[in-house]
Parts: C-alpha cells; sequence; structure tokens
C-alpha cells in the first residue's frame, strides 16, 4: 500500500517539477482566488451582522431576519 501513494506521490511531483507553462497558469488561478476571496470580500461584502445585531445576540438576529424574509 506504502508503495502505490509513493508511486502516486511521485508522479505528481515529478508532473508538477517538470511543468512550464503550467506554472505561469497556476499562478494566475492562485492570484485571481486571492482577488476573489480578500479584496472583494473586503470591498462588496461587509459584516452586515455584527454591524446590526447586538454582541451576543448574532444567531437570533439571523434567525429573525430569515424568518422575516421567508414569512409572507
Amino acid at each position: 500500500m506504502k508503495k502505490f501513494f509513493f508511486k502516486v506521490w511521485a508522479f505528481y511531483y515529478e508532473g508538477f517539477r517538470e511543468m512550464t507553462l503550467g506554472r505561469v497558469l497556476w499562478l494566475i488561478i492562485l492570484v485571481k482566488l486571492f482577488l476573489m476571496f480578500v479584496v472583494l470580500r473586503i470591498f462588496f461584502f461587509p459584516d452586515f451582522v455584527n454591524t446590526h445585531a447586538e454582541e451576543g445576540l448574532e444567531a437570533q438576529f439571523v434567525g429573525e431576519q430569515l424568518i422575516n424574509r421567508l414569512a409572507p
């Protein structure tokens, strides 16, 4: 079983070590993920619950908001 995992590890290790264009593509992917999850969240998704709910009652606030939005 250890031999199988070693072969899989060696396969991927050699593949990533040998790639040329792939490194640039991985860099683009990582920059894109950073932009999506860090920068966009900071500027476009403010912490709404923290600014509108009292401290310690955040779960109750979210529950009330869900009920109010779903109830006709």
